[in-house]
């Protein structure tokens, strides 16, 4: 099984995925100095992670396949 280890990696970019979204969700809910100073970069980050994670999704997919 050769995508085993693509496996692993796509689980641990969906659980990325999942932290940042967590923590940009909290600071948000609680507002203050933090989410004013790094709202928007989490919000980056996570758009950047969500995009490595489909990518790597595909990629297991098309390895599956073949």
């Amino acid at each position: 099984m050769q995508d085993k280890p693509l496996f692993y990696l796509v689980v641990l970019s969906a659980l990325v995925v999942l932290a940042i979204l967590a923590t940009g969700i909290g600071g948000f809910a609680r507002g203050g100095e933090f989410n004013r100073k790094h709202g928007n970069r989490l919000m980056r980050w996570r758009i950047i992670a969500q995009a490595v994670a489909v990518a790597l999704i595909l990629l297991f997919l098309w390895m599956r396949s073949g």
